[in-house]
């Protein structure tokens, strides 16, 4: 799960998911260490509040002890089983950074480059002595538009590939469009999605919301940019800030709202080359295709079309002056880790601590480790699987893909309400869906991207300019179903609808959410559970509106369509139910795909479980029941707490409901009730007939 949502517009909905996920109780090695599945408890009674009532309170009987005890690190703005799983991570890529960090090998190797841009990015005195001179040329670039036309060749010369779905960086914020490659909506052609962008905040909602903490947030904010433009030496910097913040208000009414971006059918538009003059005036559309290399494309996804319109007119309407100070304050703020510290420190003040409510800035060696899994990601990755997930492991993860695969599909035959044929095309997607454990069979390839051991600044441009043009060399060509859109070393997983397909990185075998040493109903409920959320996505409100070749068509009957239809709003209702401040409610339109992908993940992964069994009844361990074992590590697979100010950012614009309501997901299930004897006047008890079963 991404805790901290940002402006990710079109990842947000093409990679649907993106929450961490967990594999296998099943035999594999790792790091060289022979693992096999134990008969443990698995799940951690010390994290537990077992004074608390499972049907008054499952998230607190699962992890209240951890709830009272766990500190959020001052340099994170949460803490819980996701991050511990990727804190282990981290130390594992500390041990192979070390090593790279001393390596001899040449600068045209993946290593080499590796070595150089982290040496680069930690080098604080070097940067700190190159003061604002790597910005020159950019500074000259935006002081230089005369006109409409220039603007919209810089505008252009911008832009870049928007691939990240983990927030290492996001491209939308510091350029007014972005670009997003993949196949269209309708199928079969690779193209270009235009995107929405040029919010220096996470959302529109941050800008527009008459709450009085957004409000507060705005004042904040636009006391950030002057405060940025001041530590950077450029003048009148109070005139500008107001300048930059009143453009950005306009840009954020011309944005389309996170609920719209969610949704599939009302953004399946496409533009011809001629469309974007006829319906966006104010752009010269021609002089930015050419700047963003775009030149001889004449078919676009225009995702946000209306955005798309809005943002165009403000190019030509707004003062040139206004858009030559936002380019360049978006420049220094997008780059500001790069640049001299105390334009670094500046914008953690914000956007660490005032929008986050962190209290520390994280080392510089773990930032630089960030930025390599962001810019050299793929190169990195391969050294991580060779030392801590060798190739004998993932047929093992697999198999265990492949039961809850076949406990879908199952689940799927036993629907009474759905005609023949939606069954048979719901059945094709679990039978082709193409399924990437561990690490990608291609890795990404390096070769022309060159890294200056000396200039950290322009080593991120130069990455981004690199990633740019590899995404761009997609287009037009077939879609390639089996491309990784995440780091083998990053604990996370993601359902991609275009491709039909997941990927599962490697680092997510690990605790707390699998436990070589633990019986099944553990690792069935911690990372079977997972599993099933990721292959559900396919079948979410959003999933759904994609066949098995991933072409967004209409494949259902319209009764089985209604009939899928009411399940979602009885979900999105009890999810708006929950309110962790008041007046404050988590959105469950918003953030209903997730939850259809938790409760039919959660489903399936149950029936993968029992089935696991051979019809025999698990052994009761330390008192608890295999089923309660299933469903309290699946409860303390959402052990999450956050500083209020992430909270309250998740909420107005995550897609994925905060770690305590999730695990509340269990509300859906009969065998629930059964294991903890869970009944009427319970304050999460459920009649049979407002369960929600989705699949």
């Amino acid at each position: 799960m991404r805790i901290a949502a940002r402006n990710k517009t079109i990842i947000a909905a093409l990679l649907l998911g993106t929450a961490t996920a967990t594999l296998g109780p099943v035999a594999c090695k790792m790091a060289g260490t022979e693992v096999v599945q134990g008969t443990g408890l698995g799940i951690d009674k010390a994290a537990m509040d077992t004074s608390a009532k499972p049907g008054d309170d499952f998230y607190a009987y699962a992890n209240g002890g951890w709830q009272k005890t766990a500190e959020i690190p001052a340099d994170r703005s949460y803490i819980g089983s996701h991050l511990i799983a990727d804190q282990t991570t981290e130390k594992q890529l500390d041990e192979l950074m070390t090593g790279i960090t001393k390596s001899t090998a040449a600068g045209d190797t993946d290593e080499g480059k590796i070595r150089d841009f982290y040496n680069a990015f930690v080098d604080t005195k070097k940067i700190d002595a190159m003061g604002l001179a790597p910005l020159n040329s950019e500074m000259a670039r935006f002081g230089a538009i005369a006109d409409v036309k220039q603007l919209s060749t810089v505008l252009g010369a911008q832009m870049r590939a928007d691939v990240d779905p983990l927030n290492y960086t996001d491209f939308t914020t510091e350029n007014l469009f972005g670009v997003f490659v993949t196949q269209s909506l309708a199928g079969g052609e690779v193209m270009p999605y235009i995107l929405q962008g040029g919010l220096g905040m996470p959302d529109r909602e941050f800008y527009l919301s008459a709450d009085p903490k957004m409000t507060g947030l705005r004042s904040e904010y636009r006391a950030y940019i002057a405060k940025l433009l001041t530590d950077a030496g450029i003048t009148w910097p109070e005139v500008r800030a107001q300048r930059i913040f009143d453009l950005e208000m306009k840009i954020a009414r011309s944005h389309v709202t996170r609920e719209r971006s969610a949704n599939f059918e009302q953004n399946a538009t496409e533009w011809s080359r001629a469309d974007f003059a006829a319906k966006a005036p104010g752009m010269d559309w021609d002089a930015f295709f050419a700047a963003a290399q775009l030149g001889q494309q004449q078919k676009f996804a225009a995702y946000h079309a209306d955005a798309i319109t809005g943002l165009s007119k403000l190019v030509a309407s707004e003062p040139l002056d206004n858009w030559r100070d936002w380019l360049l304050f978006h420049q220094i703020n997008a780059n500001a880790e790069v640049l001299p510290s105390k334009l670094d420190a500046d914008r953690f003040a914000f956007f660490g601590e005032k929008l986050n409510g962190t209290k520390a800035l994280r080392p510089r060696e773990k930032r630089a480790l960030n930025a390599v899994n962001a810019w050299l990601g793929d190169a990195l990755g391969k050294l991580y699987v060779e030392k801590y997930f060798p190739a004998s492991a993932k047929a093992e993860i697999q198999h265990m893909v492949d039961d809850i695969k076949v406990a879908f599909a199952k689940r799927i035959e036993a629907l009474a309400w759905m005609a023949p044929a939606t069954k048979q095309e719901a059945l094709a997607k679990v039978k082709t869906l193409e399924v990437g454990v561990g690490y990608p069979e291609t890795w990404k390839d390096y070769t022309g991207l060159t890294v200056n051991p000396d200039d950290a600044y322009g080593n991120k441009l130069a990455a981004a300019k690199f990633i740019y043009a590899r995404q761009l060399a997609k287009i037009g060509k077939p879609l390639d179903r089996r491309e990784w859109w995440m780091n083998a070393q990053l604990v996370n997983a993601v359902n991609l609808p275009v491709q039909n397909g997941l990927n599962f990185p490697a680092a997510i075998l690990q605790r707390p959410f699998v436990d070589p040493t633990a019986d099944p109903a553990f690792n069935y409920g911690a990372i079977g559970a997972v599993i099933g959320h990721e292959i559900s996505h396919s079948f979410d409100s959003s999933g759904a509106a994609f066949d098995s070749t991933g072409k967004m068509r209409n494949w259902w009957t319209p009764q089985d369509l209604a009939k899928f239809g009411e399940a979602g709003t009885a979900l999105a209702a009890q999810f708006d139910s929950y309110s962790p401040f008041p007046g404050l409610h988590v959105n469950g339109k918003l953030t209903l795909p997730e939850n259809i992908a938790d409760v039919a993940g959660l489903a399936a992964a149950y029936d993968a479980y029992r089935a696991s069994l051979g019809g025999k009844e698990a052994p009761v361990i330390d008192g608890f029941s295999g089923d309660q074992r299933f469903f309290i590590a699946f409860g303390q697979s959402w052990a999450t707490k956050m500083r209020d100010e992430t909270l309250r950012g998740l909420i107005v614009t995550d897609g994925h409901a905060p770690g305590q309501y999730r695990a509340l997901t269990v509300r859906n299930l009969d065998a629930w009730y059964t294991a903890f004897g869970v009944k009427p006047g319970d304050k999460l008890y459920l009649a049979p007939e407002q369960r929600v079963k989705v699949w």
